[in-house]
Order: C-alpha cells, then sequence, then structure tokens
C-alpha cells in the first residue's frame, strides 16, 4: 500500500468534504434521549441522522456492493448501519455515535455549543470529536484503501443515537442485526481519548460506572435557624458524615474494599510507559486556577487514579438556594448527584447495591436518607492483544504519526464495548479517539483536532489492510 497516497487521499476528503459536514454538525443539538427526552418531536437525533447519512451514501455508492439503511426499531433512537463487502471469511465491527451530551456553561467568547468555530486546525463545538467525526472517519479509511485497490475484510460500520445516554437501545440492534453483523474478529471503536496528539493510542481498559441521587431530609419544611441550629441536625451535615463512608475526604480515596479491583501487571506497566511519554502534560492539560494542584505529581499514581481506581464525584446539587437569595433558614433536605466512577474489572451492579446500602443504613438521628440509583454501567479490560496487531498499530503509528503508538486506560466508560466483549469474546479491539488534551468533552470549548482526526483516519485504513493481511496469510498455511 502507498502509505503517501493514502495519507493524501485522506487529506482532500477531511478538508474538501468531511470538516465542512461536521460544521453542519455542530449546528444541530442532537442531544442524547437522557438529555432531551423529548427528542422525537424536537427532531434534532433525526437531523443529525439525516446529516450523515446524505454525506454517506455518495461514498457508499462508489464502493462495489455496499449499502447503508437507517435502522429504526418502535419507540428506540435509530442506528445508521453502513455493510461493506470485502475480501475472505472475517468481519470488522467499526463502531461511533452521533448523539451528543448537552451545552454546559462557561464556553468562551466567540465559541458555543452548536456554534462552530475553526481556529486553527481546532472545530470548537459539541459533539465534533465525541463522536461524530466517527462515521466520517471509518467510511474515509475504508473509502482510501479502495482508492488504490487495497483488499480489506467485510467491514460494518455501526453509528448508534444513544450512546451519552448509556446506550441502552443499542443491544436491541445488536440483537436484530446479528446475521448481517456476523462475529467479528476486529472491532474498532473510534470513540476514545488520546494522551497527546502525536502518536497514535490505544485504550486498553474503561472504567465502570455507578451513581445516582443520595437525599438527606430532616424536617418537612425549612424553619429559622436561630430556632433549630443545634436542636435540628443540619442535613448538610448528614450528607456530609454519609459521603465519609464513601470516600476519604482528605484523600479523595474509596474506602470499601469492595469497590476496588487488583490492577493487572500488564496495565501498571502499560501505565508507566505512557508516563513517560505524557509526563507532566496529564495534569498541566486541565483548566487549574492559580496555585491549583493535582492530587499527586507521580505520573504513574495519576494514570492508575484515572483508569482503574474507583472515584467519587459530586455533579449536581439539590435543596441549596442560590447565594443572593440564601436566608437565615435551616433547610429541610440536602440533595446531591453522584458519579461514582468504577474499576473495568468491577460488576456495576453489584456495587451499586453496595453503595445503596452503604449510605442508607443506620442513618444519623435517624434522619431520612434516600439514594436513588439512576445509573449502572460496568467497565472493560481488553483482552490480551494479538502480536499482529500490536504490530500492526505502531506500523500505523509510525506512518501516519512519525511514533511509535502508545497505550493506556481511560477514565471514561463505552457502555458498548463491555457488551460487545462478552458477545465476541474471542475479537480483537482496536479503541481509540482524537479526545486529547484541552479537546474537553461533555464540557465548555470541546474541540476537535482536526489533524489528528486525519491521521487517525489514515492509521484505521493501515490497520485494516494489516487485518486482512494476517488473515490471508492464516488461510493460506
Amino acid at each position: 500500500m502507498d502509505l503517501a497516497r493514502l495519507q493524501t487521499f485522506v487529506d482532500r476528503t477531511w478538508n474538501d468534504e468531511i470538516t465542512p459536514t461536521l460544521v453542519d454538525y455542530i449546528r444541530i443539538p442532537a442531544k442524547s434521549p437522557a438529555f432531551d427526552p423529548q427528542w422525537v418531536e424536537h427532531g434534532h437525533l433525526d437531523a443529525a441522522v439525516k446529516l450523515l447519512e446524505d454525506w454517506a451514501r455518495p461514498k457508499v455508492a462508489a464502493l462495489p456492493g455496499a449499502t447503508l439503511e437507517v435502522v429504526r426499531l418502535p419507540g428506540r433512537t435509530p442506528v445508521i448501519f453502513i455493510d461493506v463487502p470485502g475480501q475472505g471469511d472475517e468481519t470488522v465491527l467499526l463502531y461511533g455515535h452521533l448523539d451528543k451530551q448537552p451545552e454546559m456553561t462557561g464556553w468562551s467568547e466567540g465559541l458555543g455549543p452548536w456554534t462552530p468555530v475553526i481556529k486553527g486546525e481546532r472545530l470548537y463545538g459539541r459533539g465534533g470529536a465525541d463522536d461524530g467525526y466517527a462515521m466520517f472517519g471509518a467510511l474515509a479509511a475504508i473509502s482510501a484503501l479502495h482508492e488504490q485497490g487495497a483488499s480489506h475484510a467485510h467491514c460494518v460500520i455501526l453509528i448508534e443515537a444513544c450512546e451519552e445516554s448509556g446506550s441502552y437501545d443499542l443491544p436491541f440492534y445488536v440483537d436484530h442485526l446479528a446475521q448481517r453483523i456476523g462475529k467479528p474478529s476486529l472491532v474498532v471503536c473510534l470513540d476514545s481519548g488520546c494522551g497527546n496528539y502525536d502518536q497514535l493510542w490505544l485504550t486498553t481498559s474503561l472504567r465502570g460506572m455507578t451513581g445516582g441521587t443520595l437525599k438527606v431530609q430532616v424536617l418537612e419544611e425549612g424553619v429559622h435557624s436561630g430556632d433549630a441550629s443545634g436542636v435540628v441536625p443540619s442535613s448538610f451535615r448528614i450528607l456530609r458524615q454519609l459521603l465519609s463512608r464513601l470516600e476519604d475526604e482528605q484523600t479523595g480515596q474509596i474506602r470499601p474494599p469492595e469497590l476496588h479491583a487488583e490492577v493487572p501487571p500488564e496495565r501498571i506497566e502499560q501505565a508507566k510507559r505512557a508516563a513517560k511519554a505524557l509526563g507532566e502534560e496529564l495534569y498541566t492539560k486541565f483548566p487549574f486556577p492559580p496555585g491549583g494542584q493535582p492530587v499527586s505529581h507521580d505520573p504513574v499514581e495519576l494514570i492508575l487514579n484515572r483508569t482503574w481506581r474507583p472515584q467519587l464525584a459530586v455533579t449536581g446539587v439539590a435543596g441549596l438556594p442560590a447565594l443572593e437569595s440564601a436566608g437565615n433558614v435551616l433547610r429541610p433536605f440536602t440533595a446531591v448527584k453522584l458519579s461514582l466512577r468504577l474499576p473495568p474489572t468491577l460488576d456495576a451492579e453489584k456495587a451499586g447495591a453496595f453503595v445503596k446500602d452503604l449510605l442508607e443504613r443506620d442513618p444519623p438521628y435517624g434522619a431520612k436518607v434516600e439514594f436513588s440509583l439512576e445509573k449502572a454501567g460496568s467497565g472493560w479490560n481488553a483482552p490480551p492483544l494479538a502480536s499482529w496487531l500490536e504490530q500492526a498499530i505502531d506500523a500505523a503509528s509510525q506512518a501516519t504519526f512519525g511514533r511509535t503508538a502508545a497505550m493506556m486506560g481511560e477514565g471514561g466508560s463505552i457502555p458498548f464495548m463491555g457488551m460487545l466483549g462478552e458477545k465476541f469474546p474471542d475479537a480483537q479491539f482496536v479503541i481509540t479517539g482524537v479526545l486529547g488534551p484541552h479537546s474537553n468533552a461533555h464540557g465548555p470549548n470541546e474541540f476537535l483536532d482536526l489533524p489528528t482526526g486525519r491521521r487517525l483516519s489514515a492509521s484505521v485504513a493501515c490497520v485494516l489492510e494489516a487485518h486482512f493481511a494476517v488473515h490471508s496469510r492464516r488461510l493460506a498455511a
């Protein structure tokens, strides 16, 4: 395969076709159903599907025998399913999603979630990097192979519209499309992160997640704090006590051993190598205020913290009035939204039940304590990497980025991966993405690094070609 020709084709496709279409995609407020329960009436998800479909159809038509279908099961978000015939008996599944996180506040002047802006080589706006580029990148990779007559296996591209809500619709589509998907020997997921923009990154694990709303109630209604304080216990203080059952407030370490898991030795070694590649960039990429510090300056510990150790975040609060409206009232309740990241190998359902019992058991002062579980998704730990794939990934990184590849777990969750890991235990996985330093997925000023998108598309083409080559040699043998 002519690598220079490959990159030229991919660059031209991105510059002339993909980037302008992603600009239009960012304008669509296609929020995931969890954030837009009236998504059917609003039509934004359908508009995003139509935009991607319209772009993809000419590309698919140019691939011999390829088909594109928007599949709609009753009452569920749609998926885009693209089937590209290949050579041999193997199948590759390429995955992405098109639904988006909500707006979030704090966008810089001139930027906004639905206002696409290109500054230099960065495309700002919600969803371009997470994960709107995925279908474009996957089709560009396959088209680049066809452009120079290079071979690949049967490829199916599956783009869902429910990932940011936990992919609760996706299992139904995987079952519905089971015969057409077959049994992939390789899964390529383009919904992950990268430690930097200088090399190809492979995600080796994903943390699980559980969480919900913790509410502590001490009164039926608020009362004068001068009358009640010292008699009625503060709901905030009780909540603080309960959280201390879960988290050490001094260190941030999760206390119960039931919520931890042993870190495999190979993941520790990969963390050490990733730490050497990234160094202080692991924490300098975050927008600390002046004087702010990370929880540790040891990059290996930071990597293990964000990939294999449980961590708690309080992501919302209720029962507290705005500061300008806060009178001298002992409030009747305090409620917080808890997000607990879990080790990749921990059972999220069991962990959620454990946390509920931990927080509700024996409430101080007999307060009314309720922990309402709202989400639970187990993580994923990649199977051992086949030697051919490790070599292919490194070769692809050298060819497209000019540096060796790197591997690291990710702190976020992709529910699809755990499900696929169970359904296809013999498959190899390439989990990668464009979410690098400062790209700020889910937050303000999210951006897609365009050169990384172009190089990643070319890398996927290299891996697809290597996958076909190794399996062809096995058949010949």
